[in-house]
């Protein structure tokens, strides 16, 4: 009878304790439209959707995944691998460049179903065990993504192993407390490539920086991205949003591979001028407004 009432129990607080996930609604439909899988640059791949951009990384030793996109990406992610030859349960690494719905939603299910190691910039962990609630904007909306505990708290310039292929964590944090970016060596038969997959750092609130007390060094934070972004040395580039790197400009589904493609530094820079001028002018609006 004892251990009747103390599974009921268990039972009990846990359904008191669950929470339920809300993710935000009207999201933009290329988020959830499917996209053809492709090869970018030697061991790297894209396999995310329209617009929200997941990358898989194959190594000698298995294979490493960066972002999720949202949860409803996941058998599109399966799918994606698949086409491109690989296993899914060959994926021993997540890891991801913000801690948002859109880019995380099927993050603790695929932990689940591969048993793969969570590896995450420390500033973005209680986001991710809070499923979101903890964000200080996105949060508003509650539980967005499923809670999930990171296996690995990493900092600026820690390394991320697997096989033949080292990651290094760039701490570019505002857009959340622990967004980053990854740098790491690539290579194919013809060239060696140091790629960069960035996190943009894009403002999204309307209130003053000084309002938000959630988060008080994020002006700070944006500023010393922005400085460490522009001083960046990479021969490839890509990001969080396909769109913030001209993904659909540049290549159209069944072209031939071609790293060549997403060289375009001149672009980079031209993306993060334009975002940093935004954040340029929020400090002048918000500094009038006092």
């Amino acid at each position: 009878m004892k251990r009747i009432i103390l599974a009921l129990l268990v039972i009990i607080s846990f359904v008191c304790n669950a929470q339920t996930v809300s993710e935000p609604k009207n999201n933009p439909e290329e988020w959830s439209k499917t996209y053809e899988p492709f090869r970018i640059a030697g061991n790297l791949y894209y396999v995310g959707t329209y617009d929200l951009a997941s990358y898989l990384i194959v190594t000698d030793k298995g294979n490493i995944l960066i972002n999720t996109g949202l949860a409803d990406s996941l058998p599109m992610i399966k799918n994606n691998i698949k086409k491109l030859g690989f296993n899914y349960k060959d994926i021993k690494i997540l890891t991801l460049t913000q801690a948002h719905f859109d880019h995380m939603g099927a993050m603790a299910e695929i932990k689940k179903e591969t048993g793969a190691k969570l590896y995450v910039d420390e500033k973005d962990a209680a986001e991710l065990k809070s499923g979101g609630k903890s964000d200080y904007e996105i949060g508003k909306y509650g539980v967005t993504f499923k809670p999930v505990q990171p296996d690995f708290l990493l900092r600026n310039n820690d390394k991320i192993k697997l096989g033949n292929t080292t990651l290094t964590l760039l701490h570019h944090p505002g857009h959340t407390k622990g967004s980053c970016s990854f740098l790491f060596e690539t290579k194919d038969k013809n060239q060696t490539y140091k790629v960069l997959i960035a996190n943009m750092p894009s403002i999204i609130i309307d209130r003053k920086f000084s309002e938000v007390k959630e988060y008080q060094s994020i002006q700070n934070d944006y500023a010393e991205t922005f400085k460490a972004m522009k001083n960046v040395d990479f021969d490839i580039w890509v990001a969080s949003h396909a769109s913030q790197f001209d993904l659909h400009m540049k290549r159209k589904p069944g072209d031939v591979y071609n790293p060549e493609l997403f060289t375009d530094k001149q672009l980079y820079f031209q993306k993060l001028g334009k975002l940093e001028a935004d954040y340029l002018e929020k400090v002048k609006q918000d500094s009038a407004e006092k």
